[in-house]
């Protein structure tokens, strides 16, 4: 579970964002830890390519290190490759991903750390959403009401994962790669990618991630992601009930009013933040760090029409 403080850091980090397709909040908390270890982005306009939307979440694990620089980079990296400028979005990205771990395992301050960081990150460009996740962070949308997973977490427990540790010398131990880590791929993490007969994709551990691709239609009404320290207290479904609640607890107010409504996602972040937190550190779950972006979905109308939509109400309709 990781050393744990007597008392837990309840202090919160929150941040939003808007624009005329989405209303962004993000929130982070410190929790039971006795370090704070994750990292996130929210970018609406990707420098270089104006108009396409990122956002990400970095579960560093042996240090905030590893979190900290692919914040800082992973969406650089993605956008200057080759195949993305060559409208191959799904092979930038994983591209990206592995440049950048190449670059890190390089570096003469980053190669020896003992660290690494899962990804869970969300590129939205042409109305299609590309989920690329590496590790047990995880992504998660509200269409129309239902809950769509939009990443897979990657345990060493899955058949692939397992086949693919297994034929570069490791093994599952305690459903742990090598009875240490509970992930099966990562950024970082460099004592794992060290088979010389093996590829980067081919490693224990690989920082390559699964790509997955989904059009966007106006039944989008969210989505939500965050580390392992949210995934392992509340299911899927449970957040995104959580989540379409509190929109749709919204006022609307009167017909004035009414086009003027504001949605306050950072702060439902800080309550599901709250609701995930152990009431103490013997209870394993909810003693994690806490990181979780909600990215919510206007398609250029107000966000009165969100919250109708939450309420299962017909968004057009006029008050």
């Amino acid at each position: 579970m990781g050393q744990t403080l007597s008392e837990p850091v309840t202090k919160k980090k929150s941040a939003c964002c808007r624009d005329s397709n989405y209303r962004v909040g993000s929130s982070c908390m410190q929790g039971w830890r006795i370090k704070m270890e994750d990292s996130h982005v929210h970018i609406l306009s990707l420098p270089g390519d104006p108009g396409t939307a990122f956002f990400a979440v970095y579960d560093g694990h042996g240090g905030a290190t590893m979190a900290q620089h692919a914040g800082k980079h992973l969406h650089e990296y993605i956008i200057k490759r080759s195949e993305y400028k060559a409208g191959n979005i799904v092979e930038g990205m994983q591209q990206g991903f592995l440049e950048l771990d190449k670059a890190m395992q390089n570096n003469v301050t980053l190669r020896d750390e003992h660290a690494g960081t899962t990804v869970i990150a969300l590129l939205i460009k042409d109305n299609i959403l590309y989920s690329a996740n590496a590790g047990d962070s995880r992504a998660v949308a509200c269409i129309g009401g239902r809950t769509v997973p939009l990443s897979r977490d990657h345990k060493p427990t899955l058949k692939d994962e397992r086949k693919r540790i297994e034929a570069a010398g490791g093994f599952v131990e305690y459903k742990r790669v090598n009875g240490n880590l509970a992930l099966s791929r990562a950024l970082g993490d460099f004592i794992f990618k060290r088979n010389d007969h093996k590829s980067a994709q081919e490693q224990i551990v690989t920082a390559f991630p699964e790509v997955q691709q989904f059009p966007i239609s106006e039944e989008w009404e969210f989505v939500v992601l965050a580390c392992d320290g949210i995934w392992d207290v509340m299911t899927s479904e449970e957040v995104v009930d959580f989540v379409r609640t509190r929109l749709a607890q919204t006022k609307l107010g009167d017909a004035e009013s009414y086009r003027n409504v504001t949605v306050r996602p950072e702060e439902i972040c800080e309550e599901l933040l709250n609701c995930c937190l152990a009431p103490d550190a013997l209870m394993g779950t909810g003693c994690d760090n806490m990181t979780v972006i909600l990215v919510c979905f206007l398609h250029g109308k107000p966000c009165s029409q969100l919250v109708l939509r939450c309420q299962d109400l017909p968004p057009s309709i006029d008050l």
